[in-house]
């Protein structure tokens, strides 16, 4: 059988076309700072995928989601391998916002940052005297535009997202930007409560939305995964510090510190990356991959 090709490639994912559906494979592909790394890190395609299924089902009862199946028997005979088994998704089509819908419940990374500079994360000024790593009083909704491979997403306020949106949206600017803003700030409040529960602490994370054929905002492309979030062990958290974590900071910390490496990865971390990855998985579903 001759093997499709993708409709799109992203930094982890191919997207395949199935006439009313796709069909999303997440890779074992890895990208920091925007950049795809080297290496791959094995067995975290499947990783992603079984977690975004454990979230969409989660949150459904909040906004509806594109996921139909994660079951290979329901998809094209090509992706019936056991290459594929765990790491495909099949989807609804979506029209796809053309915003990224960042959530912040502490502060850290490029917002403690910002905050350094003039107490403030994306134009939102945030008390005094914060700690990096703090938990916020209440969660921020930072909104950014989604950027090409290769190039930096772009930090943007609400106000300007609602001009984004109604640039490609006649008239349906400021109700696509509240709705998503609001489904963006319930979704994480439901899921942190509850992975707080589960041990860890969720800092932050980002969504997609986009349109069904009935016109409805769904939630689409990943959710709640260690490539989208952070991710925080509860035990042992203390404000003023870096945090350990089950994401890809580990990789971003390595990279920073051995800025000659051109984005190759030894061994061990590439082991202790998958390992986090798996850890995360096992806490919040009780589970193992």
């Amino acid at each position: 059988m001759q093997e499709p090709k993708p409709v799109k490639t992203g930094k982890v994912r191919e997207i395949y076309d199935n006439g009313d559906s796709l069909v999303m494979v997440a890779t074992d592909r890895i990208s920091a700072f925007d950049v795809i790394l080297k290496n791959m890190i094995p067995g975290k395609g499947r990783v992603l995928t079984q977690i975004s299924k454990f979230w969409f089902d989660f949150t459904e009862d909040i906004v509806p989601n594109h996921m139909i199946s994660c079951d290979t028997e329901d998809m094209p005979e090509f992706f019936r391998k056991k290459g594929y088994e765990g790491r495909c998704m099949l989807v609804k089509k979506l029209r796809m916002l053309p915003i990224e819908c960042i959530v912040r419940g502490y502060i850290t990374g490029s917002g403690w940052e910002s905050y350094q500079k003039n107490g403030t994360v994306c134009g939102i000024k945030l008390p005094e005297s914060l700690k990096n790593c703090d938990m916020l009083p209440e969660p921020i909704y930072t909104p950014s535009t989604k950027a090409e491979i290769g190039d930096h997403d772009e930090n943007i306020d609400f106000e300007r997202s609602v001009e984004v949106l109604e640039k490609e949206f006649p008239g349906k600017g400021e109700e696509y930007g509240k709705k998503i803003r609001d489904c963006t700030l319930s979704i994480y409040k439901k899921c942190a409560e509850y992975a707080h529960g589960r041990g860890i602490i969720l800092a932050d994370t980002k969504f997609e939305f986009g349109l069904d054929e009935d016109g409805r905002i769904v939630l689409g492309d990943e959710v709640l995964t260690p490539d989208s979030s952070r991710f925080w062990p509860l035990k042992g958290y203390k404000p003023g510090q870096s945090q350990p974590s089950f994401d890809k900071q580990f990789v971003r910390d390595y990279l920073k510190a051995n800025p000659d490496c051109d984005y190759n990865l030894p061994q061990d971390v590439i082991d202790k990356t998958i390992d986090k990855y798996k850890e995360a998985y096992r806490l919040l579903s009780g589970k193992e991959i």
